[in-house]
């Protein structure tokens, strides 16, 4: 299990002192700290209601005899039309007359805290240091209590639970009593490792559920009979949790479809056995390993700011030089997931890939997944070492159609330029030749390893239809002849297929980093391809 990171379990008062005794600015922490839950609050899915909705009678006929007709609709469209509302307004509608006063009290109720503050949580979420509002707490109690469920949705986001403990508790022994169906449950540092009361693994109502900055109660003293029958998406966001409370967790959720593990705050170590699985996140975490054992659903399997065992910063351990350093890569396996079609972002020279799926071709023996289609990669052009391991990865997926690449900033020297040659005596890659179809490079800075990279596609791709490159917007700092400059090799590419068509795109980037991700995106099925944010 990876290192934990500084911060768990260490008082807020703690950790100021020991940043006042190094000289460092304790504002930094909670900059820091903000940062973190910005990350945290953007994964979170949206309220199925909101207190902002347009209300318009534009375009409707006027009822000259002033008849009430909403209210002679039957019993079950006046409480559909009730659970749809936020739980303030659903209580509102008992002062309308008689036949509303007791409909929200058996209506599917919808409860997002935020909504009961005065702005209905329009100024977005409090940074740390705030305190979270007694009165939001003292009125969740009361709703909880006073409504007999069951609820359609509860969100509760704004509250420091370490100050409402016996509060935090009462309200999940409600909502397993009296059914949820969808629960965001987030706690608001300080500490953010707060143990989540094992009463949750009690409620098998839920289909939808999201923990942000807990731990996960010990699994093992959670009753054998505890199950998550209905749960169909799952999201862990900056969780403490130990391997076997994961599989936990997967294990008593057979219906489980997606699951979300973002910013974990120890080592990921994940193994998949699922039936039921079609799409798993893993993003701003370190990840030792994964291992897909068995996952015939699976559709969609995404990394996004991976770190492998020991790069990650920390302010325990620190280099001389102050940057952290690599002492080993991510291990990813890929066993049984014959529907597996989009895989990203792949990260050749930090992660190690495994497939199961043997075939023999020419004599030789190659593992691929013939099922992908879409695929991404990072990749740093300009370390020799992992552009050379690019070929083997991309011989992996024989029947691959759409290839995303982000070149890869990197703080040190070059470390060797791979030519063309390298690519030509490496030679055929079957997917390449035979079924790329589309090439989207990201952050093009005109190295001579992205143009031989870049080269090697257009030369042998016989069905290539599209080429789109970004260049980097640091290339037009100097002018556009230098652009100019940078682009002339493309110029004299011999290409395979000469109706293939190039765009030339200046990137939206203003910082380096990672590729650019929306993770409510790549859980969208409507999107055929959750990498092309350029149609999106």
């Amino acid at each position: 299990m990876g290192e934990p990171q500084f911060i768990i379990g260490t008082p807020m008062s703690d950790m100021l002192a020991s940043m006042e005794r190094d000289g460092r600015d304790p504002a930094t922490l909670s900059l820091g700290s903000n940062y973190l839950l910005y990350f945290l609050y953007d994964y979170l899915p949206h309220p199925p209601v909101s207190p902002t909705a347009a209300h318009s009678l534009s375009g409707l006929p006027l009822v000259p005899d002033g008849v009430d007709r909403i209210s002679r609709l039957p019993h079950m469209i006046l409480r559909d039309i009730i659970s749809r509302l936020p739980a303030k307004d659903a209580a509102r509608t008992a002062a309308l007359s008689s036949r509303w006063r007791p409909l929200w009290r058996a209506a599917p109720l919808s409860l997002v805290d935020s909504h009961l503050l005065q702005d209905g949580g329009a100024a977005g979420q409090f940074p740390i240091g705030v305190p979270s509002p007694r009165a939001v707490t003292a009125a969740v109690s009361h709703i909880l209590a006073a409504h007999p469920g069951p609820f359609r949705c509860v969100h509760l986001t704004r509250s420091t639970m370490e100050e409402h403990r016996g509060e935090m508790s009462r309200w999940l022994d409600i909502l397993v009593a009296k059914g949820v169906q969808e629960l965001v449950f987030v706690n608001r540092p300080w500490p953010i490792d707060l143990r989540l009361p094992a009463t949750l693994f009690g409620c098998a109502s839920l289909t939808r559920l999201y923990l942000g900055l807990w731990r996960l109660p010990d699994t093992a003293a959670v009753p054998r009979g505890a199950r998550f029958p209905n749960l169909r998406e799952l999201g862990l966001c900056m969780t403490v949790m130990e391997d076997r409370d994961l599989a936990f967790m997967l294990e008593r959720s057979p219906v489980l479809e997606f699951l979300v593990l973002m910013g974990s705050q120890t080592g990921v170590r994940l193994r998949l056995v699922s039936q039921r699985l079609r799409c798993v996140q893993l993003g701003h975490a370190l990840l030792e390993y994964i291992d897909v054992v068995d996952a015939p659903s699976l559709e969609r399997l995404f990394f996004w700011e991976i770190a492998p065992p020991g790069k990650l910063k920390s302010f325990r351990k620190r280099n001389d030089d102050n940057h952290s350093t690599m002492n080993g890569s991510s291990r990813i396996k890929i066993g049984r997931a014959p529907n597996l079609r989009v895989l990203g972002f792949l990260q050749p020279g930090e992660q190690e890939l495994g497939i199961s799926n043997t075939i023999v071709v020419a004599g030789s023996k190659e593992n691929i997944l013939p099922s992908v289609q879409i695929l991404s990669m990072e990749v740093q052009f300009g370390v020799r070492n992992a552009v050379k391991k690019v070929p083997s990865f991309l011989r992996c997926f024989p029947n691959l159609e759409t290839l995303h690449v982000y070149s890869t900033p990197i703080s040190e020297e070059s470390t060797g330029k791979v030519n063309l040659k390298f690519w030509q005596e490496g030679g055929p890659i079957n997917c390449v030749v035979q079924s790329m179809k589309k090439v989207f490079f990201y952050e093009f800075h005109g190295l001579r390893s992205e143009l031989a990279f870049l080269k090697f596609i257009a030369e042998t791709g016989r069905v290539l239809e599209q080429m789109v490159v970004l260049v980097a917007k640091e290339c037009f700092s100097s002018g556009d002849d230098n652009v100019r400059a940078k682009l002339k090799p493309l110029a004299s590419v011999k290409w395979n297929n000469k109706a293939c068509q190039v765009q030339l795109f200046k990137s939206g980037r203003t910082n380096p980093g990672g590729p650019v991700y929306s993770n409510k995106i790549a859980s969208d099925f409507g999107f055929a391809d959750p990498f092309d944010l350029l149609g999106h």
